[in-house]
C-alpha cells in the first residue's frame, strides 16, 4: 500500500476541485476495477429483449449504458418487463420526416450486461456492421419475434390486380417482412429461418433516394411461407410481443383458413 501511495503521490500537482493543491486526496488516482464477466441465462423474455436491442437499441460508447427508442410505448414496457428494469420511460419529441412525433426512450446502465452483449455479437454503431448474433436455436424464434416487433411488419391485403380480367379474381395476400441495414445480419437471419423452419424467403435490396445513404435490406415471406412462420413465432399466449402485430397475425391466419378456395370448371376441347 505504501509503495502504491508513493508512486501516485509523485505525480505533478494540479489544482483540486476545492482550489487547494495541498490536499493529498486530489492527487490520489485509484485504479479502476473491471467488473467480472457474467453469463446471462437465456430465456424467451431475454431473447425477445435482445431482438429489440438488435433492431431499435443502441450501445453507448461509454461501455455501460444501453438505450432503446420506439414510437410504441407498449414495446418499451415489454422491454422493461423482460429485463426486470425499474428505469423511467422518457417521452422526448424528435423531428421526423413528416414533422415532430413522440418517441419513447428508456436507458439503463449495466457494465456486465453490456459486456455480455458485446460477447454475443452486438456493438456500438452497429447499424451497417451488424453480423450474426449468438442466439441458441431454442430461443431463436423469441429473438426473431423481437426483431419483427422492432424493424419488421405483417401485411394483409386484397389483391385486385386481375379484376379487369374477371370480377372474381380477388386474392388475399399475406406478407411478413424483416428489415436491416446490414446485409450480413439479414442473411444470417434468413439462413437461420431456412435451417430451423425450412422457409427460404426472398431478399431484396432497397436503394435509398439519397446518394449519401446506403441500401436497406428487406427479407420477405409471402403467403404460403407466412402461414407456417407466424404460428411458429406466436407459439404461446404468454410470450412477450406487440399485441397489435399479434392480433394482425391471428386475424390474417383466421381469414386465410376460413376463405374457401375457388373451384374452376374446365370445358373439354375436342
Amino acid at each position: 500500500m505504501l509503495e502504491w501511495y508513493t508512486r501516485w503521490s509523485q505525480k505533478p500537482l494540479g489544482s483540486g476541485p476545492c482550489g487547494f493543491d495541498s490536499h493529498p486526496r486530489h492527487h490520489l488516482r485509484m485504479p479502476k476495477l473491471k467488473s467480472p464477466a457474467k453469463e446471462f441465462t437465456w430465456s424467451p423474455k431475454l431473447a425477445y429483449a435482445i431482438g429489440l436491442i438488435t433492431t431499435d437499441g443502441n450501445l453507448s460508447k461509454d461501455r455501460r449504458h444501453i438505450v432503446l427508442r420506439s414510437s410504441d410505448l407498449e414495446q418499451l414496457e415489454n422491454f422493461r418487463s423482460c429485463l426486470k428494469l425499474s428505469n423511467k420511460i422518457g417521452t422526448p419529441k424528435v423531428s421526423g420526416q413528416y414533422g415532430k412525433r413522440v418517441c419513447y426512450r428508456i436507458q439503463f446502465g449495466d457494465v456486465q450486461f453490456y459486456q455480455w452483449l458485446l460477447k454475443i455479437g452486438l456493438s456500438p454503431a452497429k447499424t451497417y456492421t451488424l453480423g450474426p448474433v449468438n442466439v441458441p436455436d431454442e430461443f431463436f424464434r423469441d429473438f426473431l419475434r423481437g426483431h419483427l416487433d422492432g424493424d419488421g411488419s405483417i401485411s394483409i391485403y386484397q389483391d385486385k390486380y386481375n379484376t379487369a380480367k374477371h370480377a372474381d379474381y380477388i386474392y388475399l395476400r399475406l406478407l411478413v417482412r424483416f428489415i436491416s441495414a446490414s446485409r450480413a445480419h439479414i442473411e444470417w437471419v434468413r439462413a437461420n429461418i431456412l435451417r430451423l423452419l425450412g422457409l427460404k424467403g426472398d431478399l431484396f435490396e432497397i436503394h435509398s433516394k439519397r446518394v449519401s445513404r446506403t441500401s436497406i435490406w428487406q427479407l420477405k415471406y409471402m403467403k404460403k411461407e407466412s402461414i407456417k412462420l407466424l404460428p411458429w413465432l406466436y407459439y404461446s399466449q404468454d410470450i412477450p410481443c406487440l399485441l397489435r402485430k399479434r392480433n394482425k397475425a391471428e386475424k390474417a391466419l383466421a381469414l386465410i383458413s376460413n376463405k374457401k378456395r375457388k373451384t374452376y370448371t374446365f370445358k373439354r376441347v375436342a
